[in-house]
């Protein structure tokens, strides 16, 4: 069956009976319009071409990874559009039932559930933060001047500036793990709820990521939020780490894993899952 359409489902919006910004969606899919649950809840949806997103389709173009990514993008950035809504709810990528009938069933009988994870995250933000270790500025900048009118250095001189910069990575590396977990506590206190993510052998910020976590902050406080993080990244800029922040986004680090779950076309199979928005930042755009 190649004919027709399925519904995607974006999210679920609270507080927000405006029309989505005019952008993209998923590749080949329709406008997003708002659909009313119950209450002040909206779900953002829009068709899904069964020749694109059927079962077999879907399942041939998951190897395609720039077609994924792009899909990711997509869907996050219909999510975005209502970064000002009081509560954004994301539902997982291609997030897909047979028709909006069954789409708007499952979200309504679903909706104590998605109800309280929308009042958990109402008026909340999600912000990004990173820490990468870079030890060679530091060590460089701890080396001994060269004398004036020097215009080269003696293979003694170069052993023992080489020697600096790994006695200073050394030490940045062995006081790296405390210092990156105080820095989470401290931004945790300015949070209403935080998360961490496995930073083990990752590249960023260029250097060694030591930290990539997660802050559920109010809206209130995103300003104070950001002045506490760029306070953060001067100090410890002088001592050879790299913090950077990006957001706000919705809370996709903080919805309810298990609500709701996610149908594909075919409503016994389970659902494609190769990128999960519920996952913690970075996002696949940073801001």
């Amino acid at each position: 069956m190649t004919g027709g359409n399925a519904t995607y489902v974006y999210g679920v919006i609270a507080g927000s009976r405006r029309r989505a910004r005019r952008g993209r969606g998923l590749p080949g899919t329709g406008p997003v319009r708002l659909v009313e649950l119950d209450g002040d809840l909206v779900a953002a949806v829009a068709d899904a071409p069964l020749k694109l997103y059927g079962e077999d389709p879907l399942a041939r173009k998951l190897s395609d990874l720039e077609w994924v990514s792009r899909a990711a993008v997509a869907h996050e950035s219909v999510l975005e559009s209502f970064v000002d809504a009081k509560a954004v709810v994301p539902m997982k990528l291609f997030t897909l039932f047979t028709s909006e009938e069954r789409a708007i069933g499952h979200l309504r009988a679903e909706r104590s559930r998605i109800a309280a994870t929308a009042r958990r995250v109402a008026n909340h933000q999600e912000w990004g933060v990173r820490v990468a270790l870079r030890a060679l500025p530091a060590a460089r900048a701890a080396a001994p001047a060269r004398a004036p009118g020097r215009q080269s250095e003696s293979g003694t001189q170069f052993l023992s500036r080489k020697k600096a910069d790994r006695d200073v990575a050394t030490e940045l590396a062995a006081r790296a793990g405390e210092t990156v977990d105080a820095l989470f506590d401290r931004l945790t206190a300015r949070a209403s709820v935080s998360t961490r993510r496995p930073a083990n052998e990752l590249q960023g910020g260029g250097g060694r990521l030591l930290l990539d976590a997660a802050f559920l902050v109010q809206r209130s406080r995103a300003k104070s939020f950001g002045s506490a993080v760029a306070r953060e990244a001067r100090t410890l800029g002088r001592s050879g780490y790299a913090v950077t922040m990006n957001g706000p986004w919705p809370p996709y680090s903080f919805v309810d894993p298990g609500a709701p779950a996610p149908r594909t076309v075919d409503p016994g199979a389970p659902a494609p899952r190769p990128v999960d928005p519920g996952t913690p930042a970075p996002r696949t755009g940073e801001k």
